[in-house]
């Protein structure tokens, strides 16, 4: 490749989905990644009908389906004997895909990156140690064989990005009290094909399908938990979690076949004050996480990777003080949205991770609130936010009575399927 116009620094799913959506505007993209393969980690598996939107444009839905990926009809909270507590029915939403998608997270990098447009090169192996400057903005990247100037730099490099860092942006991040112990389940007998989190007296268990009979577990434990212990500690301790939620009785035998084999993840929620400095734009992780209770990190790293190349395209040119307009439009947009949807994520989080009666309350008044259900989902499935009001929220609790409680929200019948408002 001669000389890139842009380098995206980090080759996950925000990476590469930048890359494809910059790359399709004609634009000569460079991804670099520190790793020589991708790591085989639990996480990034589940795709809303927001990002299926984008994807399906892109080419990378009809290239997952065929590799088996699994559609997931509804994401239900469930009480620890597996009955329903609330049910978000994905096929009611106004969307061209109205469903999840589940697939690992190296088979959604690969569909991604056989997506990529002919002017995107994907270099492994590579660290970026440092942007490099040009009057007062960023204008590359330094690498140990040498230095890339680029017209625009995408930071993509994760929840610690050293490019972050390295452009005076600042993330404040708060890791929840708790981790999240993720177990490959192999060989399961057929379960509803639904992504369902359990709420138990030990905290969330959280399960969804995987192709091939496989069924991804994430079990919340305290962060020394599972630390040092032995064969048969590991067993006592799976028969505390199985008896502690009966509605996991049918991946008993899996579990107990499977818990060598586990990885436990730290669980943190993080949002930079600023999405964007000269020269430089942030997407995924490097800019914001969320508690996966609520499948909706990858995603929003999605939508960034499309809304920076909406900007860019709006600019018409890699200029650079045209590129630096673009930003502040991509930071304006992005940081709205991202803002609403941690706080989203982090109260789903709450109803399910913690005893407490406010928590408890809202997921059951949630669940028989068919108009608040239809905002929530809305907002989690990607198709666009909506916000609730102040009194949505004493009727979530069920502290006011909703007289609209059994009617969808007005919206919905002048929403268009496969055109979702933002």
């Amino acid at each position: 490749m001669s000389a890139p116009d842009v380098v995206v620094c980090g080759a996950g799913v925000a990476g590469l989905a930048a890359a494809c959506a910059l790359g399709r505007l004609g634009q000569r993209v460079l991804v670099l990644d520190k790793q020589p393969v991708p790591a085989p980690v639990a996480k990034g598996e589940v795709l809303q009908p927001g990002s299926l939107a984008i994807l399906h444009d892109w080419g990378v839905t009809g290239r997952l389906e065929a590799a088996g990926a699994v559609r997931l009809s509804r994401l239900v909270a469930r009480a620890a004997d597996g009955s329903p507590r609330m049910v978000l029915d994905y096929a009611r939403l106004p969307a061209a895909q109205p469903w999840l998608l589940a697939h690992d997270y190296q088979s959604i990098l690969a569909a991604l990156t056989d997506a990529l447009p002919e002017g995107v090169e994907v270099r492994r192996g590579v660290p970026v140690r440092g942007p490099l400057w040009s009057d007062g903005r960023v204008a590359g990247v330094r690498c140990d064989d040498g230095d890339i100037p680029a017209k625009l730099v995408v930071a993509a490099d994760g929840v610690s990005s050293r490019l972050r860092t390295a452009a005076g942006l600042s993330a404040h991040r708060q890791d929840y009290p708790h981790r999240l112990a993720a177990f490959e389940l192999h060989d399961v007998a057929e379960l509803e094909p639904d992504f369902s989190a359990y709420v138990t007296e030990g905290g969330l268990r959280l399960r969804y399908p995987l192709p091939g009979r496989r069924v991804r577990l994430y079990v919340q434990v305290a962060p020394d938990e599972l630390r040092g212990i032995g064969p048969d500690g590991l067993r006592a301790w799976a028969d505390r979690v199985l008896d502690g939620c009966a509605g996991l009785a049918p991946l008993a035998p899996s579990l107990r076949a499977g818990l060598e084999h586990r990885q436990v993840l730290p669980v943190s929620r993080s949002s930079a004050r600023t999405l964007v400095a000269p020269g430089i734009a942030l997407v995924g992780e490097s800019g914001h996480s969320v508690h996966p209770m609520a499948a909706q990190g990858m995603n929003s790293a999605i939508a960034d990777a499309h809304e920076l190349a909406a900007v860019v395209r709006q600019g018409g040119t890699l200029a650079a003080a045209v590129v630096d307009h673009a930003l502040r439009r991509y930071d304006d947009a992005r940081r709205r949205n991202l803002a609403h949807i941690g706080r989203t994520s982090h109260n789903a989080a709450r109803m399910i991770t913690t005893r407490s009666w406010a928590g408890r309350r809202a997921l059951a008044g949630t669940g028989r609130n068919d108009r608040i259900r239809h905002e929530v989902m809305h907002t989690m499935s990607g198709l666009g936010v909506r916000r609730l009001t102040p009194l949505d929220r004493l009727h979530q609790i069920e502290l006011l009575p909703d007289p609209r409680a059994a009617r969808l929200p007005a919206w919905v019948d002048r929403a268009v399927p496969g055109d979702p408002a933002r």
